[in-house]
């Protein structure tokens, strides 16, 4: 069995019979340039005007994408180049969020974090422009990773609405018609991040509504994914298998794959996008190391369910390491894939889908 959803991805030259498709989560750290084009542009006393705002931040993703291409990865992103913060960024950009300044989130750093003050609205697209020119620059698939409503939600001051589910709701299908965007302008990878359910469980039955709303009349051939930072994900197993998603991206190398077997009671019937190598760590571990990771996300699911990638986004280490963990990465799984060809890995399970 074939998982067409996803070999649609599969690159025209690859190597190998079997295909564990390889990505990343989203973002990547910015050459040091382009921070210091950001100062530039926010000085009011700089001669840094829009245009070369601009035409920096396009250098930037330029670089990444072909970076993350370098590397050899199947499905690549432009590192989030353009984006600051992953619920700020879009806050700025929905109508109904207002900035108040600074709160102090741990230590002495801080977090701008809005306020939702009257009722969301779609405005312009978000990501449309950033699609468009990454899947112009990039020769191999672009996946577009967007911040989910629910994090959206719980991760601002809500003063407009009457709970944290109904305002989910309304993000809900602002998400959506930004997909539908997206589609019409040719994306078919999107990932819908969703790190607070990590911290707060017990909401998943909120998440999994907001997901119905998002991927309503959205093709079959796209490609949904939601990635779930790390927590207790026995707390969101197996309800999360009723989400309306191609796949579960989880970041399960951090805690040394200690849950790994919470996904194997029962079958695990999505497709499984594991993470292989840890992102608080600033070592790289071996291309040996990563392919008994690999071999981790076996004992879930077949070679037609699994998709491997960092644990989480890389911006926050060094930008040598984050090339050679996704180098390396690359490399342990065409590999793998190559044991498996000469049947040198026991794969106990066969491909299932959430219909069997």
């Amino acid at each position: 069995m074939t998982n067409e959803n996803k070999e649609q991805f599969r690159p025209a030259d690859h190597p190998n019979d079997s295909f564990i498709l390889t990505t990343v989560v989203g973002s990547y750290p910015k050459p040091k340039w382009l921070d210091r084009a950001r100062d530039l542009y926010e000085d009011e006393d700089a001669d840094f005007d829009e245009d070369a705002w601009e035409e920096a931040k396009d250098d930037g993703s330029r670089l990444i994408t072909e970076e993350h291409e370098r590397a050899g990865l199947d499905v690549v992103v432009d590192g989030e180049m353009r984006r600051n913060e992953m619920v700020e960024f879009f806050a700025d950009r929905i109508e109904g969020y207002e900035f108040k300044g600074p709160v102090k989130v741990w230590g002495h750093n801080t977090f701008d974090k809005p306020s939702v003050v009257d009722d969301v609205e779609y405005d312009e697209s978000w990501l449309v422009d950033e699609y468009e020119f990454t899947a112009d620059v990039a020769d191999r698939p672009v996946k577009v990773p967007i911040t989910g409503p629910y994090t959206l939600a719980s991760w601002c001051f809500n003063e407009a609405y009457e709970d944290d589910a109904a305002l989910a709701n309304d993000l809900a299908d602002l998400v959506n018609e930004e997909i539908e965007k997206l589609v019409d302008a040719g994306a078919r990878y999107i990932q819908i991040d969703e790190p607070a359910l990590a911290t707060t469980p017990d909401d998943h039955a909120i998440v999994g509504d907001c997901l119905e709303r998002i991927v309503d009349d959205i093709p079959e051939d796209v490609r949904i994914g939601l990635h779930v930072c790390y927590g207790d994900y026995f707390r969101i197993y197996p309800e999360i298998l009723e989400f309306p998603v191609d796949e579960f991206d989880l970041e399960l190398a951090n805690g040394d794959y200690e849950q790994l077997d919470v996904f194997k009671d029962p079958e695990f019937t999505k497709d499984l996008a594991l993470g292989v190598t840890d992102v608080h760590v600033a070592e790289v571990e071996s291309v040996e190391e990563i392919k008994e990771n690999v071999k981790k996300g076996l004992e879930v699911v077949p070679p037609e369910q699994l998709v491997v990638s960092p644990d989480c986004g890389l911006k926050l280490l060094p930008r040598e390491v984050a090339y050679e963990k996704m180098a390396n990465m690359v490399e342990a799984t065409r590999e793998v894939e190559a044991e498996l060809d000469e049947g040198e890995i026991d794969v106990g399970r066969s491909a299932v889908s959430a219909d069997d």
